[in-house]
């Protein structure tokens, strides 16, 4: 079986100098206007004549003719220059200013605890850039992270496949709700440890969700079941749960960020070493990055060194 030859590419700077040289009337005039030497210019002819498959110049003495096919490409190969040209201007006057449109996504904690402000001041900073924000659970914010569906993640730090990418965002540290007066409101400064919070009955938070099935698998770890009495879907609707006396909860520190100050319920810290949690910010490992994406990442970037995953 014969595989055919791909066609010849047909290279923009040879039409470039075909359309001096048609204009112009003589390779010696052409190769002048664009500052090249006539013999370079001629093997360029010769090549772009190749790659269309026809004679585009009638050479003689006195200069040159152009062919009916030359014709054709000076009428439409004028047009093809013009907007290479504008293309390129239009490039140069970029200047690095980012802009376009930013795929984010995120987990529950980091759209109500941190990102508001952190894009408020990204987006005063940058008008033309336009971020897209879609809240996931981490599996979900890591998936569509693989999946070239979202240009940057931010969720709980968590192992992930080769070929991403990760920087610390914030620290989240897991923290216990409890009603006014409970019993574990009060104490020192250390909190309660997780084997006295699952005495208790409990409020749940997105049943389905990262935290629910990681709280699952440490009282699992225990020998114990956890005693939800109520299932919610948002963080407000916890902290109403709590506050009403239905259940204490555990939730990340971010969950409370808009009941600073407030005394509608007690905040103790869960004293167990893996509630030291923290959320990263991952993206597809790409090189070079989208301005709009890459300035979105410097801003968002909470410090410490980057982990490649």
């Amino acid at each position: 079986m014969t595989v055919p030859r791909p066609a010849p590419r047909i290279d923009p700077y040879s039409l470039r100098l075909f359309l001096a040289v048609a204009r112009a009337g003589s390779i010696v005039r052409g190769a002048a206007q664009e500052h090249i030497a006539p013999s370079a210019l001629g093997r360029r002819l010769d090549d772009l004549e190749h790659a269309f498959g026809a004679a585009l110049l009638v050479r003689s003495p006195r200069g040159v003719a152009l062919t009916e096919a030359g014709r054709l490409v000076l009428a439409r190969g004028g047009r093809i220059d013009d907007a290479l040209q504008e293309l390129a201007r239009e490039v140069r006057m970029l200047d690095g200013t980012p802009r376009g449109r930013v795929r984010l996504h995120a987990n529950a904690s980091a759209v109500v605890g941190f990102l508001p402000e952190r894009l408020r001041a990204f987006l005063a900073a940058h008008p033309q850039v336009e971020v897209s924000l879609q809240e996931a659970d981490t599996p979900e914010v890591l998936r569509a992270c693989l999946d070239d569906r979202a240009d940057l993640g931010v969720c709980v730090e968590s192992p992930v496949p080769a070929g991403l990418e990760g920087w610390h965002f914030a620290d989240d540290p897991l923290l216990v709700l409890l009603p006014r007066g409970h019993a574990l409101a009060a104490g020192g400064s250390r909190g309660p440890r997780f084997a006295q919070v699952l005495d208790h009955p409990l409020v749940g938070v997105h049943p389905d969700g990262a935290l629910a099935r990681f709280l699952a698998v440490r009282a699992d770890a225990l020998g114990r079941a956890m005693r939800i009495t109520v299932s919610v879907q948002g963080f407000d609707a916890v902290c109403r749960m709590v506050e009403a006396g239905l259940g204490i909860a555990v939730v990340p520190t971010s969950a409370l960020a808009g009941y600073a100050g407030s005394r509608r319920f007690a905040r103790r810290a869960l004293a167990e070493p893996w509630a030291a949690r923290a959320l990263w910010m991952y993206a597809l490992r790409k090189q070079p990055r989208l301005r709009s994406v890459q300035a979105l990442a410097d801003a968002l970037r909470g410090g410490g060194p980057g982990r490649p995953a």
